[in-house]
């Protein structure tokens, strides 16, 4: 059966280990119970032989064995024991007492049946003064084993006692201990259950154990992550619904404005400003979810071997008809491979928006160029075009979102350099804006090689030629 409680579980690793100790230090102590009631029975047998044999002398020339009293009410213990002798002198003779009684080594005792009892047994051989040769006589005293067994029972029954209550004890104090060691824990449920908790703030329980600690930290670190997703919702929203508003307004004005013309040229006139307004917002709706999907916790990162060189191709192939309406000389420059690790499709994006915002801010009959290399240990991306460029002043303000350079020709979101650096940043790199031949603008990205042994997970492949 599973236990469900971390409490019991604990109480169960500590006191099944420690009722294991105390059942085998029960069977230790049972040993030891019988080897002292066996030691104390032998000396009592012996005590009692030494009282019988001392009692036998020579009396008008024959040898007299008379039972003290005393040799036999030292077995009676309550227990209602038999205790039989024998005296016999040297050569054999039987002296007193029961002829058929087994007799033990001098050395030690034995135990045997006699009568259907069993019994315990010592022999003492004694000296007489002036018995001849029936000198030394030997001395037999068996009991029955009821006192020997009852004693026995009764110091196993002491250690079984002793040992019982050691388990109990040990398990109230483990209770008690647990209960203060556990103590942060039920702090821990209670903060994280609060009510008076709001906004997923930081969990603080004083007096946390080391163990515990990493438990707090990592539930800490889960709700941030909560937290930035949450955020990163509420402003993908916030931002949607103010850039949504302006054309969706200005949309509805041109479509009432063409339902209200009559003349055939100014409708038509009103339904191309209107499709070209349907067109910018769909740019903006597409990038953003772009830059919803690269917010930091919007979705668990991806870690696929992506080649920029590749992928770069691809994105210039895809907007090559528009270079060409416009008369600019869109080109590739590389020399090989670049392979980086990332999110394929937002690495994919990021080139996408580097190459559109540098077709759409540059002239017709101007240049655009891409440019891959590998250095050092960095992926360089680098697109330049012949446009206006960007100020030096506001060259870091463009990267905030929305934000656009004032006096500028070219109908934007303000998302493109926003976009850029969210992805940038997410794959551990860097992006820098610089002047490049003339007026134009230079966007340098720089991200981290992918080792050679990584493994190719999710490589942008190249259209079939």
């Amino acid at each position: 059966m599973k236990i469900s409680s971390l409490r019991l579980q604990l109480l169960a690793w500590v006191v099944l280990p420690l009722a294991a100790l105390v059942t085998v230090n029960l069977w230790t102590s049972q040993r030891n119970a019988l080897a002292t009631a066996d030691l104390v029975t032998d000396r009592m047998l012996v005590g009692s032989a030494r009282a019988i044999a001392e009692r036998v002398a020579m009396a008008d020339g024959v040898l007299d064995a008379t039972i003290p009293p005393a040799a036999i009410e030292m077995f009676d213990t309550g227990d209602r024991d038999s205790v039989y002798y024998r005296v016999e002198t040297a050569n054999g003779r039987l002296l007193t007492g029961y002829p058929d009684l087994p007799q033990a080594p001098q050395s030690g005792s034995i135990e045997a049946s006699y009568r259907d009892h069993r019994l315990r047994l010592a022999t003492l051989s004694h000296a007489v003064i002036g018995a001849g040769t029936d000198s030394p006589i030997r001395v037999t005293v068996g009991v029955t084993l009821a006192g020997h067994d009852a004693m026995v029972q009764r110091l196993w029954f002491s250690a079984f006692a002793q040992q019982l209550a050691l388990v109990a004890i040990a398990g109230l104090f483990v209770l008690l201990g647990l209960r203060r060691g556990l103590a942060p824990l039920m702090r821990l449920r209670d903060a994280v259950r609060s009510p008076d908790r709001s906004d997923l703030d930081p969990v603080e329980v004083p007096g946390a154990q080391s163990e515990i600690r990493p438990l707090i930290d990592a539930l800490n670190a889960y709700m941030e992550r909560v937290r930035a997703q949450m955020a990163a919702q509420r402003r993908f929203i916030a931002n949607a619904a103010h850039q949504l508003r302006t054309p969706l307004a200005l949309m509805s004005t041109q479509a009432s404005y063409a339902l209200r013309e009559s003349a055939a040229d100014r409708r038509e006139e009103a339904l191309v400003a209107l499709q070209a307004g349907s067109g910018r917002l769909a740019r903006l709706a597409e990038q953003l979810l772009t830059l919803s999907r690269a917010e930091p916790g919007s979705r668990r990162p991806r870690v696929d071997r992506i080649d920029l060189t590749e992928a770069a191709r691809q994105v210039l192939e895809t907007h090559a008809p528009k270079a060409v309406e416009r008369d600019i000389d869109l080109g590739l420059e590389e020399a090989g491979p670049v392979p980086v690790i990332g999110d394929g499709t937002m690495l994919r994006e990021m080139i996408v928006n580097l190459v559109d915002n540098a077709l759409r801010y540059t002239p017709a009959g101007g240049t655009v160029t891409v440019k891959l290399a590998a250095i050092d240990r960095d992926g360089v991306l680098t697109v330049t075009d012949t446009g206006p460029g960007i100020p030096a002043e506001e060259r870091e303000q463009v990267f905030e979102r929305f934000y656009r350079i004032a006096g500028a020709a070219e109908e934007g979101s303000g998302l493109g350099l926003a976009i850029v650096r969210e992805v940038v940043e997410n794959a551990g790199g860097s992006v820098a804006l610089g002047e490049a031949a003339g007026s134009g603008l230079r966007v340098e990205v720089r991200l981290p090689l992918a080792a050679p042994k990584d493994r190719p997970t999710g490589a942008v492949r190249s259209p079939a030629r």
